[in-house]
This record gives C-alpha cells, structure tokens and sequence, in this order.
C-alpha cells in the first residue's frame, strides 16, 4: 500500500510500515513543511493514503472539497503505538481507504466515512 506519513506522525512508523511491505513517504524528511495543501495534493497525485494527527485534513477534504486517495487519522495513540494501528486499520479498510474513505482511529473505536457518493 502506498502511504503518505504526516510530519506529526513518529518517523520510525514509517521504518515499522516499510518493514511490512508498505510504500511509504514521510514528510518529516523534507526540508520544510510545504503546508496542508500542497500535503493533501502531493498525496492525492501520488494516490497515497495520508496519514496524520491532525484532524484539519478532514476539514480540507469535507468541507473544502480538495481530493484525496484516502485519510487515517490517529488520535490519542502513543508514537510507539501509531504504526501497528495504521497497519490494523490498514489491514480492515485499506480499500476503503483507498477509494476515498476518511477513517479516524482513536483507542476502542474506529469511525469510517466512506468515499464521497458511497455514503
């Protein structure tokens, strides 16, 4: 799976997800922080799935209606915590995530919003 890791997300996730045979980008690497935009775009063009901490994605892909290939939004989890819950997550929606869903994960709940048009 193609995964596009938000700078706030811990970097050795990425390690842990490549390790899984996941194709992964993590914007901690770059220079500087291109900003929400130009991360949602770059994903998007990419098709990666994006993942982060930070719940203005969704606002961006909702409300403003830029697209996407899929956002995971992780909540309340520890660093050491975020890359086997994005497997996990992964593992159950990964198609979903792929067409488009926007899937929050928070300890004991997971909320999946399907793909615009597949509500």
């Amino acid at each position: 799976m193609k995964l596009l890791l938000d700078s706030c997300v811990w970097g050795r996730a990425r390690d842990e997800l490549q390790r899984l045979g996941h194709d992964v980008i993590w914007m901690g690497d770059s220079d500087e922080d291109p900003g929400d935009l130009e991360i949602i775009k770059r994903a998007h063009e990419e098709k990666r799935i994006l993942i982060t901490l930070d719940k203005d994605f969704s606002a961006i892909a909702v409300f403003q209606g830029h697209p996407h290939s899929g956002i995971l939004r992780l909540v309340n989890f520890s660093a050491r915590q975020q890359a086997t819950v994005c497997a996990f997550v992964i593992g159950l929606h990964g198609e979903e995530l792929q067409a488009g869903a926007i899937v929050t994960a928070e300890p004991g709940r997971l909320r999946v919003r399907p793909p615009a048009g597949k509500e």
